[in-house]
C-alpha cells in the first residue's frame, strides 16, 4: 500500500491486527507454560504431603506396634520380673505416674473384664496398702484422682459398669444388646458371641457382670448371660462402622456441637479440581477402597498367642473400693496361663476423647485393654511438629478428620494455632488419604491456601513481560513512526503545492512587468516602480530557493557550518544592511537597537547562517502582520544575566496561539489550512530558522507580545575573545528605540 494512501484510522487497524497475530499466540504459549508449571508444582507438593502422611503414618504404627507388644500382664500394677520360681515382682511400665506413654495425650490406661469391672494399673489390687509399693498418700491421691477421671469417662460412654443406672437403662441396653446381634452379625467376629456364651455357661454362678437394678428378678431366665453380653458390647459397637455413623448422627446435638466445631469434611469449601480422583477413593466403602500404601505393614498385625505370668493375689482392685490396712505379701505365688491378644482397635466416643482398645482372650473370658486418649493433644503430637518443618506449612492447611468429623485444622507457616471455624477452611483440596488400620477412620487432609510459584515461573513471568513490553512497544513505535510518516507524507504534499504557488507567482509578476517593460507598454513614470517591483519578487524569489537549498543540504547532514567569533555590532550592522530594503518594501517600519554591553560582547556564529535566520524571522513578521495597526518590525540585542546575548524579533500582528507555540518550529507546519490560508508561505522558514539556530549552539523560542509576537534567539558568549561587559550577576539595560 502505498504511504500517500495510507490513513492514520487504516494505520490502527492493521496495527492493532499485527499486534493481535503476535499477542494471541504469545499469550497462549505463556498461559500453556504457566499450566505445566501449576501443575509440575501441584505434583511436587502433593508428592511432599503424599511423604508427610507415609512418615506420620509410620510413625503411629511404630507406636502401634509397641502398644500391641504389651502383655496382658502389663495392665495390672504389678508384673512378675526374671525367673518366674525366685517370685520377684516389679510395677508394671503403665503404672508410672504422670502417665509415661508413646502415644501422644494419653490420660491413662486401663481394664474391662467380662463383667464390666473397671480397672487401671495406675493403683494396687484391693488388699495392698500404700506404703508396701512406696506410694506416698500423696502420690496415692493423684492416681486415685486420675483413675477416677478415666473411670467417669468411660462410664459416661456406658463402656464400664455404673451401679446407678436405673432398671430403664438396663432393659434398653439388654435391647441394644439384641438388635445389634441381629443387625450387625456380620461385623462382629464369629468368634466373640460363642465365647461369651461359654463364658455364661461356665461362670453360671457368678454375679451378674452389669449391676442390675434390685427390682430386676435374678431368677430371670437369660439374666445373667445378657447382663455379661451388655458389660462389653459398647466395645463391640465402636468397632461397627454403621453403628459409628449413625452414633454420628444422633450426636449432632449441643454436645456434639461443642466437641465438633469445625463441622463435616463434606460441609467444607474445598476445591478439589486438583485431586478429583482421589476423593472419590477416599469416599469409597471400606469394602470397595484399595489398599493404601500404608496398609503393608498393618496387615501383619495380627491375633497373637501368648504364655503370661501374673502374681495370684485378692480379687480385682476396684476404685470405688475402699483401701485395705493389711499389707500386701511379699511373696505370692505366680500364675502361669495362655492368652490370646486380639489387633488394636482405635475410634471416638460419645465424650470426644479417643479410645485404644483390644480385646484379650484368657481361660474363655474376654478383657478389654486399652488407653483414654485426648484427642487435641493426639493430633498435634502427630501432625502439628512433622506439618510445620515441611514446605507444605507455607501454602497449605492440614485438616485431620475422624470418620468424615474435623477435629482440627493446623495452619502454615507464620499463622500458628489451630483453625477454630469452618470459614477458615476454605481451600483447593492438595492431597487426602486416610492411615492404615487400626487408624484407618483417620483422615489427612491437606488444603491449599496458596500455590507458590514453580522453579521455572520467575523465568516465564519476566520472559512474558519482555515480551509483552517488546510487543506492545514495537506496535508503539510503528505506530508512531508511521503516523509521523504519513503526517510527513501530506506535509511534503503541502510543501510542493506551496513552494509551486510561491515560485510561480514572483515568475509571473516578472515575466508580466518584464513584457510590459519590453514592449513599451509603461510610461516613463512607471517604469521605476515596475524594476523595484521586479527586484522584489527576484529577492523574494531568490530567498525560497536558498531556503530550499538550505532545507535539502540540512536534510542530507551535508549543511557546513563555520563557527568563528563575531562582534555582536558587526553582526547587528550587517543585518541591517540586508533585511533594511525587505522590510522597507514591505511598507514597515524597521526598529534596531543593541544596548552597548551586548554590542561589546563576541559570540561564535556562522555570519551567513544567523543573518538567515533574521531574514527568515523578519519575513515571518512581515507576513503574518500586513493587516496590522502598527506596521513595524523591532529588533534588540541584549546582554542577558546568564552570559547570553539575546536577539528579539517583534512584530505588532495577531500573535501565536498557545496550543500552537510548539508546532510552528515543525518542518512544513502550517497555521492555516491550505485551501483557506491568507498568507503566502512554504512551511519551511521557521522550521529552519530552529535548525539552524541549534546546528550554530543556540536556543529560539517564541513568546506572545501585547500585541503581537516576539521570536528570541539566544547565543552564549565567548569568553575567550572578549573581555569586556558587565560582571555576571550586574543589572543590564535593555532599552528600545
Amino acid at each position: 500500500m502505498a504511504l500517500g494512501g495510507l490513513t492514520v484510522r487504516r494505520l490502527r487497524f492493521w496495527l492493532l491486527v499485527f499486534f493481535c497475530a503476535l499477542a494471541v499466540p504469545a499469550t497462549a504459549l505463556v498461559v500453556q507454560a504457566y499450566s505445566r508449571l501449576k501443575w509440575e508444582t501441584v505434583h511436587q507438593y502433593r508428592v511432599l504431603a503424599e511423604e508427610l502422611s507415609g512418615r506420620i503414618n509410620e510413625a503411629l504404627q511404630d507406636i502401634i506396634d509397641i502398644e500391641s507388644a504389651r502383655s496382658f500382664a502389663d495392665y495390672g500394677f504389678l508384673i512378675v520380673a526374671g525367673d518366674p520360681q525366685a517370685g520377684f515382682l516389679q510395677r508394671s511400665p503403665l503404672s508410672d505416674y504422670p502417665v509415661m506413654s508413646a502415644i501422644p495425650g494419653v490420660l491413662g490406661y486401663f481394664q474391662v473384664d467380662v463383667h464390666g469391672t473397671f480397672t487401671t494399673p495406675l493403683l494396687p489390687a484391693a488388699g495392698a496398702t500404700s506404703a508396701a509399693y512406696e506410694l506416698s498418700a500423696e502420690d496415692e491421691e493423684r492416681r486415685r484422682e486420675l483413675a477416677g477421671h478415666i473411670r467417669a469417662i468411660l462410664s459416661e460412654n456406658r463402656l464400664v459398669r455404673d451401679e446407678a443406672r436405673s432398671t430403664e437403662r438396663f432393659e434398653d441396653a439388654l435391647r441394644e444388646v439384641k438388635e445389634a446381634e441381629l443387625q450387625d452379625l456380620s461385623q462382629i467376629s464369629e468368634r466373640e458371641p460363642k465365647q461369651i456364651r461359654e463364658q455364661a455357661a461356665v461362670r453360671a454362678d457368678s454375679p451378674v457382670a452389669l449391676a442390675a437394678p434390685a427390682d430386676v428378678e435374678a431368677g430371670a431366665s437369660g439374666a445373667p448371660e445378657e447382663a455379661e453380653v451388655v458389660a462389653q458390647a459398647e466395645f463391640d459397637k465402636l468397632k461397627t462402622a454403621e453403628t459409628a455413623r449413625k452414633a454420628t448422627a444422633s450426636r449432632l446435638n449441643s454436645d456434639q456441637q461443642a466437641i465438633n466445631k469445625l463441622g463435616r469434611v463434606e460441609d467444607l469449601k474445598l476445591d478439589d479440581a486438583y485431586d478429583l480422583l482421589q476423593r472419590k477413593e477416599i469416599d469409597a466403602p471400606a469394602a470397595a477402597r484399595s489398599p493404601t500404601m500404608y496398609e503393608s505393614k498393618a496387615k501383619k498385625r495380627r491375633s497373637r498367642k501368648e504364655r503370661s505370668l501374673v502374681p495370684q493375689s485378692a480379687p480385682a482392685f476396684s476404685v470405688d473400693a475402699v483401701s485395705q490396712t493389711s499389707p500386701a505379701p511379699s511373696n505370692l505365688p505366680i500364675l502361669t496361663f495362655e492368652s490370646e491378644l486380639d489387633a488394636f482397635e482405635f475410634s471416638l466416643l460419645d465424650s470426644g476423647h479417643f479410645v485404644l482398645f483390644r480385646n484379650v482372650w484368657r481361660d474363655s473370658q474376654r478383657y478389654v485393654q486399652g488407653a483414654l486418649i485426648d484427642p487435641e493433644t493426639f493430633v498435634k503430637g502427630v501432625t502439628e511438629s512433622a506439618f510445620r518443618n515441611t514446605r507444605l506449612a507455607r501454602m497449605s492447611k492440614l485438616i485431620v478428620a475422624f470418620r468424615g468429623d474435623v477435629l482440627s485444622a493446623i495452619t502454615g507457616t507464620g499463622v500458628g494455632g489451630y483453625l477454630s471455624n469452618t470459614d477458615e477452611l476454605t481451600g483447593s483440596l492438595l492431597y487426602r488419604t486416610r492411615l492404615s488400620s487400626p487408624l484407618s477412620e483417620l483422615e489427612l487432609i491437606f488444603s491449599v491456601t496458596k500455590l507458590p510459584a514453580g522453579p521455572g515461573a520467575l523465568v516465564v513471568g519476566w520472559l512474558a513481560a519482555v515480551l509483552a513490553l517488546v510487543l506492545c512497544g514495537g506496535v508503539y513505535l510503528m505506530y508512531r513512526l508511521g503516523k509521523g510518516q504519513i503526517a510527513l507524507a501530506r506535509q511534503q504534499q503541502d510543501f510542493v503545492s506551496a513552494v509551486s504557488h510561491e515560485l510561480n507567482t514572483p515568475l509571473t509578476s516578472i515575466r508580466m512587468y518584464g513584457e510590459m517593460l519590453c514592449e513599451g507598454w509603461a510610461s516613463e513614470d512607471k517604469k521605476q516602480s515596475y524594476y523595484e517591483y521586479i527586484f522584489a519578487e527576484s529577492e523574494r524569489l531568490s530567498r525560497l530557493i536558498a531556503n530550499v537549498l538550505q532545507l535539502a543540504r540540512m536534510t542530507r547532514n551535508d549543511l557546513p557550518v563555520a563557527l568563528k567569533p563575531v562582534g555582536v555590532s558587526e553582526i547587528m550592522d550587517g543585518i541591517r544592511s540586508k533585511i533594511s530594503s525587505q522590510v522597507e518594501h514591505a511598507g514597515f517600519g524597521l526598529q534596531i537597537h543593541c544596548t552597548d554591553a551586548a554590542a561589546d560582547t563576541v559570540i561564535r556564529v556562522d555570519t551567513d547562517l544567523f543573518a538567515q535566520i533574521i531574514i527568515n524571522l523578519v519575513d515571518n513578521a512581515i507576513k503574518f502582520s500586513h493587516d496590522a495597526a502598527t506596521k513595524s518590525i523591532d529588533i534588540n540585542c541584549t546582554l542577558q544575566r546568564d552570559r547570553t546575548v539575546l536577539c528579539s524579533i517583534r512584530d505588532y500582528g495577531p500573535g501565536v496561539a498557545r496550543d500552537q507555540m510548539k508546532k510552528i518550529f515543525k518542518l512544513f507546519y502550517r497555521s492555516e489550512n491550505e485551501l483557506t490560508r491568507e498568507t503566502v508561505g512554504t512551511g519551511i522558514g521557521l522550521a529552519l530558522a530552529h535548525q539552524l539556530t541549534v546546528a550554530m549552539r543556540g536556543r529560539i523560542d517564541v513568546m506572545n507580545a501585547d500585541p503581537g509576537a516576539e521570536f528570541r534567539i539566544s547565543f552564549p558568549i565567548d569568553e575567550q575573545d572578549t573581555g569586556r561587559g558587565p560582571p555576571v550577576g550586574a543589572p543590564v539595560g535593555s532599552d528600545r528605540s
